[in-house]
């Protein structure tokens, strides 16, 4: 018996090496993980420099998140964000609801690309978001297809964009960088995409005709040859 008993001591020693290694390494886990769902949802392959999940309190932050275009926008940068920090209603999830506390999202760099059968990655790559009213519609209802969640609200949303650039596939004389320099804008009682309409409208005040010329990007000249 003594035998026995020298085994099964290991055998909890090994557990407990293990849920300890795994406890270490959750982080890294999910990181990988959440990476391999975007390219599975998305076909973009994704970077995530550091992921931290938390239940006490409830938070998500990701550092240095990249996202890639598909091979017919070339394989380039698509979005650089340097943080997502969300702090999540945990009685709501378990209902299978997000009611996020707060959102913080700071976007370093958008990269907008224009391949060279003439589509652009913005028109063409997209993501259906609530409409106008909560847990109704067509948007909804393919959000909670697409997550298995039904979204509720972000109590409170903090925003932060530096630049934007136009990459021209085609003809690299279009390529233009604008900067943005928007610095925590904060938005109140999300529900919906009506609801984003107002930081819509300020980051275009921001970038001039910048985006109001990505429909037909003005010809050469734009950077001073």
């Amino acid at each position: 018996m003594k035998w026995l008993f020298k085994w099964l001591f290991r055998l909890f020693l090994l557990a407990v090496v293990l849920i300890v290694i795994l406890l270490l390494s959750l982080n890294s886990i999910l990181r990988l993980y959440v990476e391999h769902r975007i390219r599975a949802q998305t076909g973009m392959d994704a970077e995530i420099g550091r992921f931290s999940f938390g239940l006490a309190p409830p938070t998500v932050t990701i550092q240095n998140f990249k996202l890639y275009n598909p091979p017919d926008f070339g394989g380039t940068p698509f979005l650089d964000i340097r943080e997502i920090h969300a702090e999540f209603d945990r009685a709501a999830l378990m209902r299978d609801e997000i009611h996020l506390t707060l959102l913080r999202i700071n976007l370093g760099e958008l990269d907008i690309v224009k391949n060279e059968d003439g589509r652009t990655n913005i028109f063409s790559l997209g993501v259906n978001l609530p409409s106008k009213k909560s847990g109704g519609g067509k948007s909804a209802a393919d959000f909670k297809k697409q997550t298995g969640f039904e979204f509720k609200s972000i109590d409170v949303l903090n925003v932060s964009v530096g630049t934007a650039k136009f990459i021209d596939l085609k003809d690299q004389r279009n390529n233009r960088t604008q900067k943005i320099g928007l610095d925590n804008c904060v938005m109140n009682n999300v529900k919906s995409r009506d609801d984003l309409a107002g930081l819509a409208v300020l980051i275009a005040l921001r970038g001039g005709d910048f985006f109001g010329s990505l429909v037909s990007p003005p010809k050469h000249g734009l950077l001073g040859n």
